[in-house]
């Protein structure tokens, strides 16, 4: 049957990334100050914090109820292109969950393109352009290609966590396209994108919660 993920269990998981970005801050300020505006750390921990405070209230919802307000939540509380484009990622994936009890391998797989088409259209972005869309795609495109392949779970959640590891790595060798580090002169080579670690640490933590539970 493989695994199931309930409204519960998805704040079980948003705890947890709440708490890696906490803990993680000056890591990420570092990679955002070397090429951006340097509060990028800021941003994601007050939306993720916002979540973890009103998490029991949450998960109390449907599935397609709880993605919206999650989506609602983001885009209110978390500062510059970051909410919004969070924002209409969970708006986006919550309709592909209207209906559904529990998120299963395809459903999840389903959620995560919805995010990834919404952050590209709204961010007007496409991979390669050194934005956390450079995490997601990967792995996104890993998912897919393990579902056609009838790959078994447990590598399908070792190979989608290590797409989106890779990603985020990958981001070192980017040119920036948008935001501050387009007007540096090596436009932030030789530095990771902050946008794409957070994005990578949320798939890995996602992943790894899954094994957890099976």
């Amino acid at each position: 049957m493989g695994f199931q993920l309930t409204s519960k269990d998805y704040m079980e998981y948003i705890k947890l990334v709440y708490k890696k970005i906490h803990e993680n801050r000056e890591y990420i300020t570092d990679l955002d100050a070397a090429t951006g505006d340097g509060d990028h750390w800021a941003n994601i921990d007050s939306g993720f914090g916002k979540l973890n405070e009103i998490s029991e209230s949450l998960e109390c919802l449907s599935l397609f109820e709880q993605f919206k307000q999650i989506g609602k939540t983001m885009m209110s509380v978390i500062g510059g292109s970051s909410g919004v484009l969070y924002g209409s990622a969970y708006l986006a994936a919550a309709k592909v969950l209207k209906g559904k009890e529990a998120i299963g391998n395809e459903e999840l797989c389903g959620v995560l393109t919805a995010m990834l088409d919404a952050i590209m259209s709204r961010g007007n972005a496409q991979p390669g352009w050194k934005t956390m869309i450079d995490s997601l795609h990967p792995a996104v495109e890993c998912y897919k290609a393990c579902l056609a392949e009838n790959v078994p779970e447990e590598e399908i959640l070792t190979r989608v966590k290590q797409a989106a590891l890779d990603g985020a790595e990958n981001t070192r060798g980017m040119e920036a396209v948008r935001g501050r580090a387009t007007y540096q002169a090596d436009k932030g080579v030789g530095h990771l994108d902050p946008g794409a670690v957070t994005m990578s640490y949320q798939i890995e933590i996602l992943m790894d919660y899954i094994r957890s539970k099976s």
